[in-house]
């Protein structure tokens, strides 16, 4: 059966929709079959056509019922739900179907605080930073709010997607033709954190074997909440 990964909040603008789709292309950068799912409403489908994901509409109840039902037929793939902001009783809908929950937040203390009162809503949810800052001094100071406010969930909190501007590309209608490297790699730095917490093998023919770190992947003493006991499984 294929794994769903729902990413809700109960805030808007938290960067759900750009998280769903960095996520789907990262994947689909590094092999896996991914489709990305609309349920927000007040937003209009893509163009699939460029993407390294399929995309699916299910802005209705009964949409979204046959697109679940048919992802858990599909062996190896990672449906990846987009579950839009505000909607509380869409999100426990969401959180019941998943096998994976992410709750992304941005770095002001009212992101912080409406996603502490969601991972405590949601226990089986991890809290993923957006949009975070790259500049030095911002950063710091990002992380010292999230180490005061969330420290007392700090195994559910995974490592932090930092802002990049292109990011926006993901969200046009038609996808350019080429997408900047730096997105790409920042896709596939999402996709690789996910894979390890959902215990996925994984090979990327990509990765940099210059001698330099790039090894994006969690280790076992950063590992939050394994979901799994047994051995790793392979897509």
């Amino acid at each position: 059966m294929a794994e769903i990964i729902c990413v809700i909040g109960n805030k808007g603008g938290t960067g759900k929709t750009t998280l769903s789709h960095m996520l789907c292309q990262g994947l689909g950068l590094l092999g896996q079959r991914a489709a990305c799912v609309l349920t927000d409403t007040s937003r209009e489908p893509l163009v699939p056509a460029g993407r390294r994901y399929v995309l699916a509409d299910a802005r209705t109840r009964d949409s979204l019922t046959k697109v679940v039902d048919k992802l858990r037929t599909l062996e190896n793939w990672i449906g990846v739900i987009d579950g839009g902001g505000n909607r509380t009783e869409m999100d426990r809908k969401l959180y019941a179907l998943s096998d994976l929950v992410l709750l992304p937040f941005r770095e002001s203390h009212e992101d912080i605080r409406t996603v502490l009162r969601d991972l405590e809503m949601f226990p089986r949810a991890y809290a993923i930073p957006t949009q975070w800052p790259t500049n030095p001094w911002q950063r710091e100071a990002a992380d010292r709010s999230v180490a005061r406010l969330l420290g007392a969930h700090r195994d559910r909190i995974l490592r932090p997607v930092n802002a990049l501007s292109s990011t926006k590309l993901l969200l046009q209608k038609q996808l350019p033709e080429q997408l900047p490297t730096p997105l790409a790699n920042a896709c596939r730095a999402v996709a690789r954190q996910l894979l390890e917490v959902l215990e996925i093998d994984f090979i990327d023919h990509n990765e940099d074997t210059s001698g330099e770190e790039q090894d994006e992947r969690l280790s076992p003493a950063e590992m939050p909440m394994r979901l799994v006991g047994g051995a790793r499984r392979s897509h």
